[in-house]
């Protein structure tokens, strides 16, 4: 049983968040930058740590441990911005989410996919595109499209143009 949809090898971005390893599909990542000073904007959702400034445009960054419920990032030498490419509603929206490391690119194909697990429906795993197994370790693999409901889009996407305005 593989994930739907997914029919050919795809190549994932890993990253860590705690003892975790999550990936984003590689499609969707633009690049991947160093740890820097981060504007806080005020009244935004804990999870949004605030935003950059890269190459001109302001670029809203988000805490995904935050997000996952975890512990706030701690910068480390290994800390680092994925800058990626939401879609909501045919619009796109570029965002910064901090990671405690980027591990690697990899390649999965739909046979080392497994869906989502169902945990019953009280939690929301809709933005778990599938458990990618590699070695003896399992893979999260984010629909990064999913992640943020969108209203929590829209909060972003604002706080990235007030920052623009102040």
């Amino acid at each position: 049983m593989s994930v739907i949809g997914l029919t050919e090898t795809t190549q994932y971005l890993t990253f860590k968040l705690d003892e975790e390893i999550f990936a984003l599909d590689i499609g969707k990542v633009r690049e991947v930058l160093d740890f820097t000073t981060v504007t806080k904007v005020p009244q935004t959702p804990d999870f949004m740590r605030g935003v950059i400034n890269l190459r001109g445009s302001v670029v809203p960054v988000v805490d995904m441990r935050l997000k996952f419920g975890m512990s706030e990032t701690e910068k480390t030498v290994n800390t680092c911005i994925i800058i990626a490419e939401v879609s909501l509603d045919n619009e796109t929206t570029v965002l910064g989410a901090l990671s405690d490391s980027v591990q690697e690119v990899i390649e999965l194909e739909p046979g080392q996919i497994e869906p989502a697990p169902r945990i019953g429906t009280r939690l929301k795993t809709d933005f778990i595109k599938g458990m990618g197994k590699r070695d003896s370790q399992f893979i999260m693999i984010l629909d990064i499209d999913k992640v943020f409901t969108s209203d929590e889009l829209v909060i972003v996407h604002d706080a990235g143009k007030e920052a623009v305005l102040s």
